[in-house]
């Protein structure tokens, strides 16, 4: 009896450990998109870079998107978990060849039946882009 109790325990334990697991991966496994960034090597967050992320996304696409809720475009809150980081900086600067080639991006196109506009931005621009995001979904 006390070693059906231990082997229970154990089971118990272990399926806890993998549960726990589960709800603390990355989202290291989302699609990267299509473009030129392949890969995102994040730090600590960098409150300087996001500021300057919040100016590039106040500048260029508040005219479609609200952080918190669906405007012409997605709400962006909680965007960094659902999508890689390649994946949100390959959308930001290739917006274009992301909805012909990418199966999220195009679901996004039919769902709110507007492309997003490509707004030439560069790889810096893209980046505090996303630390901007990631302050966001971190508070």
């Amino acid at each position: 009896m006390k070693m059906h109790a231990l082997v229970l325990g154990f089971l118990f334990g272990l399926l806890l450990f993998v549960g726990l697991n589960g709800l603390a991966q990355d989202n290291s496994g989302l699609p990267k998109g299509v473009g030129p960034i392949s890969e995102v090597e994040l730090a600590e967050l960098d409150p300087a870079l996001a500021e300057a992320g919040k100016a590039s996304f106040e500048q260029y696409c508040t005219a479609c998107h609200k952080i918190e809720e669906r405007y012409i475009g997605p709400a962006l809150l909680g965007v960094t978990e659902r999508r890689s980081p390649e994946w949100i900086m390959n959308m930001i600067i290739n917006p274009d060849v992301m909805i012909q080639e990418d199966d999220t991006a195009y679901e996004l196109f039919a769902e709110f039946m507007t492309p997003m506009a490509n707004q030439n931005m560069t790889e810096e621009q893209a980046r505090s882009i996303l630390e901007f995001f990631r302050s966001n979904d971190a508070e």
